[in-house]
């Protein structure tokens, strides 16, 4: 044996230990890694339920909202018990309700009898109604007719409501209930009347079911009333909770909620 082949001999043996060595650390180390700690399934329900009720109030107080009709005054669109949602979105910051809006908001006081205003009793439902899973009481659902600056009249030779001078076709809507026109006062449609300029910060608000319906044109003042409080007829902006978007219940009848188009024909108000 020469010495090259001894030193290269002793190159190799020298080689194989420090390789397996090297290899069996690494293993360990691999081994030795602490295994992230799982959650009880009794846990993880709990925290997704946290979750869940968190994102729900969320979506609530910014987003979505469900409600019920609570009367016939919005038929034949919305009939009673029907379940809607609301959209917010379209009222943040500046923006404000629009003629032809269907809109939800807070009772302005005295417009709704104590049963209505009262909402649910199940504390069950009470619960879920405090996070928008749960239709809340104490609110009403009206279409509204007038903003700021308009000025309502009732009615032209057809029955039709008229705003800023520009008459309303809301046949494919509205439901007279055996009414002669499309405004009836608790007297009927005698005496034509005339609200306006709406002050602002309010809205002029009517159900579809004009007969059947506690709306703005059931609070104005009648003629030669002196108990009657002028203004109670208009609804503060600042009430209004959203818009209704969509009818989610009955599923037979679902159904995307639009403006009518003959609102897009009313002028701005006259300065």
């Amino acid at each position: 044996m020469t010495s090259d082949d001894r030193g290269s001999s002793s190159i190799s043996t020298d080689e194989g230990p420090r390789s397996s060595h090297s290899r069996d650390e690494s293993a360990r180390g691999r081994t030795s890694r602490p295994r992230r700690k799982q959650l009880p399934l009794w846990q993880e329900t709990i925290l997704l339920l946290g979750v869940a009720l968190v994102l729900a109030v969320v979506i609530k107080t910014f987003f979505v909202q469900a409600f019920y009709i609570p009367s016939e005054s919005m038929e034949p669109g919305l009939i009673l018990n029907d379940r809607i949602l609301i959209q917010k979105v379209s009222y943040w910051g500046d923006d404000q309700p629009e003629r032809g809006d269907v809109v939800v908001f807070k009772d302005p006081g005295g417009w709704l009898s104590p049963v209505d205003a009262a909402g649910p009793v199940n504390p069950v439902a009470k619960a879920m109604a405090k996070i928008g899973l749960y239709p809340t009481g104490g609110h009403l659902v009206k279409r509204v007719i007038g903003v700021a600056g308009d000025t309502i009249e009732c009615c032209d030779d057809q029955g039709r409501l008229v705003v800023n001078g520009q008459p309303l076709e809301e046949s494919a809507y509205v439901k007279r209930g055996g009414a002669t026109c499309n405004g009836p006062m608790p007297t009927g449609c005698d005496e034509d009347w005339k609200v306006g300029p709406i002050p602002e910060g309010h809205i002029f608000v009517m159900g579809d079911n004009r007969s059947h319906s506690a709306d703005s044109s059931q609070h104005m003042c009648p003629p030669d009333v002196t108990e009657c409080v002028p203004g109670d007829e208009f609804v503060p902006v600042d009430l209004v909770v959203g818009k209704v978007f969509v009818l989610l219940w009955p599923a037979d009848r679902f159904r995307w909620n639009d403006r009518p188009a003959t609102f897009e024909d009313v002028p701005a108000p006259s300065s």
